[in-house]
């Protein structure tokens, strides 16, 4: 019994340090994301971006959070005070939880996860789902009524987008036959006779224009940020929110960026293979390229109006994602018959 007692507390104190270690490396990375975006950002708009402070501006984000970490924390007084200030937790809980499930192979045979489970992408949808609550608590908490029109415009546009994502990965669960993330990633590199890394993309390319556009709009990035669209809402459900609580706000959506990446790479782009480049920067390569690619799309399309984004979703999105699922059956079933 005490070898037993030893063996869960040694299991619980390993899982508790990959935590950190994990929460440390996201948290690290989202900050260079984005000096990555404002250095990007003012190379499409000729400008020359975070320059001053640290070499190349590195230290720019630190000075920022630094800044905004002292700003006064200034509430309203009507709002509803405990869902204000739960609403941003929410935000960043959902954004790291995802995290727990998504493996990372460091080096050859050597791949890092918390939880190694057979469902783990449907884990990833479950908290990703949150980000809905936390928009829209947030909104409705602020007693601001551009506030509240902003987070009712974020929960339609996530659960609008939600089923068009769902949909777009349902071809690559019916390829590989298994849920769990590390088997799909296994997959594209025994798939094909030259047992090389083959990216699922090439079997599922409608599926990936339909995740990366849905995955989009769910993180509300450029050109789908209908929710804080200062034009007509001042900022949307942020409209109340300063100091550490805006921050957080912040902080969950570039996570959200980083995760998105991560994911397209797992499913779609081989994960951390790619031939003779160790896994580790194969893996950071893949993501730094589809960060960029978040980033070109917004210095380059203006944003949508709210009907476009809600046409674009139930009339061209969530169609084309079930007839790249029935094709996709259909295909198999022949091949496999």
């Amino acid at each position: 019994m005490s070898d037993l007692y030893a063996n869960a507390i040694g299991h619980w104190v390993v899982v508790v340090v990959a935590m950190l270690i994990l929460f440390f490396v996201v948290l690290t990375a989202t900050a260079y994301t984005v000096w990555f975006e404002r250095v990007a950002l003012g190379r499409i708009q000729r400008r020359p971006g975070p320059n001053r402070v640290g070499p190349f501006g590195l230290l720019q984000l630190a000075a920022d959070g630094i800044k905004a970490a002292f700003k006064e924390s200034i509430v309203p007084t009507k709002t509803e005070h405990v869902l204000f200030v739960v609403a941003p937790c929410i935000a960043v809980a959902a954004a790291f939880l995802s995290w727990a499930v998504i493996p990372i192979g460091l080096w050859y045979n050597v791949t890092y996860w918390i939880a190694d489970i057979n469902i783990g992408i449907l884990l990833v949808f479950a908290f990703s789902s949150l980000n809905v609550y936390a928009i829209f608590l947030g909104g409705y908490a602020s007693n601001n009524k551009y506030s509240l029109l902003g987070g009712m415009r974020a929960a339609a546009q996530l659960i609008s987008y939600e089923v068009a994502l769902g949909l777009s990965l349902v071809p690559t669960f019916m390829i590989v036959g298994s849920l769990r993330l590390r088997d799909i990633v296994g997959y594209t590199v025994s798939w094909g006779p030259y047992h090389g890394p083959i990216p699922l993309i090439l079997l599922t390319p409608i599926g990936f224009v339909i995740y990366l556009t849905a995955a989009v709009a769910e993180t509300n990035r450029a050109p789908f940020d209908l929710p804080e669209a200062e034009q007509e809402l001042i900022g949307g459900f942020l409209t109340e929110y300063t100091g550490l609580k805006f921050i957080m706000y912040y902080l969950a959506e570039y996570v959200n960026m980083i995760t998105v990446s991560a994911l397209a790479v797992l499913l779609f782009f081989g994960g951390w293979y790619l031939w003779f480049v160790p896994p580790v920067l194969a893996f950071l390569f893949k993501v730094v390229l589809l960060l960029f690619l978040y980033i070109w799309l917004r210095g380059t399309f203006p944003r949508l109006r709210y009907d476009m984004l809600m046409r674009l979703g139930w009339k061209v999105l969530l169609p084309l994602g079930i007839v790249n699922v029935i094709v996709t059956g259909v295909i198999l079933v022949a091949t496999q018959g």
